[in-house]
Formats: structure tokens, C-alpha cells, sequence
């Protein structure tokens, strides 16, 4: 007896399973990347007209001031700020005073918003001065070019 040939199909893969994976793997990487280095305080610095030389330091302590008057301290080594509980001097104290590790003679950035309380700006500097650190430099941002 002779059974009939058929014609034998092709066996297929349907990959739009894996294209919908893909595209959802995708996603959630880009939604949960961090693009830009974001600071715990909302801050708007202010202006100057010229650049500061800028020099390579090892080991720095930040002081980030908000608009409240509210404090952030952040060393060289951390990735984020860390917001202090209240805005007592004795809390900025010893927070500047873990940052630092107990070495004087690294700089101290003060980055301030515009519109900064000046009694929060001069605790900073008083809390860093009583430490010992004597290099305090503010951070700000360059000055848009007027247009005419």
C-alpha cells in the first residue's frame, strides 16, 4: 500500500511574545535609571558674571540650604544628601563633623538657594568655622548671557 507524500510545513516561531518582553523589559529599565544627579533639597542657586577656577579636591563637605532655611549635609564619598531632623546649629554641628571624618583641611561647599534666609547661610559658616575648616566656598551658577 502507498500512503500519499505531504507536503511537510516549515515548523514556525512566533517571537511576538518576545518582542512584547523586550519592549516591557525596556520600559521598566528606563523608568527606573537615574539620569541626573538630583540633590535631596529643591535649589535654585544664584548667579555670578564670572567662573570660579575650579580645582580638583579630593574630599569635600556640601551644605545645601533650601529656600526654608532647611539643611542637607553631603561629603565627597556619599551620593545623596542627608537631611537633617531640625535646623539647630548643634544638629548642623555634628553633622558637618561626621562628613568630614574629623580631617580640617578639606573644603567646605556651601550651596544655598536664592532666596536663602542669610541666617541660615552665616549658621553654615559659623557651624564650619567653629570645626576649624577655614575654605568655605559657595556654589552657583553661571549668569544667563543677556540677549538684546
Amino acid at each position: 500500500m502507498k500512503f500519499r507524500d505531504t507536503a511537510e510545513e516549515e515548523p514556525q516561531l512566533n517571537i511576538t511574545p518576545l518582542i512584547d518582553v523586550v519592549f516591557l523589559l525596556l520600559i521598566f529599565f528606563m523608568v527606573s535609571t537615574t539620569f541626573s544627579k538630583e540633590s535631596q533639597l529643591r535649589i535654585k542657586l544664584p548667579e555670578s558674571s564670572e567662573d570660579a577656577q575650579q580645582t580638583e579636591q579630593p574630599r569635600f563637605v556640601e551644605i545645601q540650604i533650601s529656600a526654608e532655611g532647611q539643611y542637607a549635609v553631603q561629603s565627597s564619598e556619599d551620593k545623596t544628601a542627608k537631611p537633617l531632623l531640625n535646623s539647630s546649629q548643634e544638629t548642623l554641628l555634628r553633622a558637618i563633623e561626621l562628613a568630614a571624618g574629623g580631617q580640617k583641611d578639606i573644603d567646605i561647599a556651601i550651596r544655598a538657594d536664592r532666596k536663602t534666609p542669610h541666617e541660615s547661610v552665616i549658621r553654615a559658616m559659623d557651624s564650619a568655622r567653629r570645626l576649624g575648616h577655614t575654605r568655605i566656598t559657595f556654589v552657583t551658577q553661571r549668569a544667563a548671557p543677556d540677549e538684546p
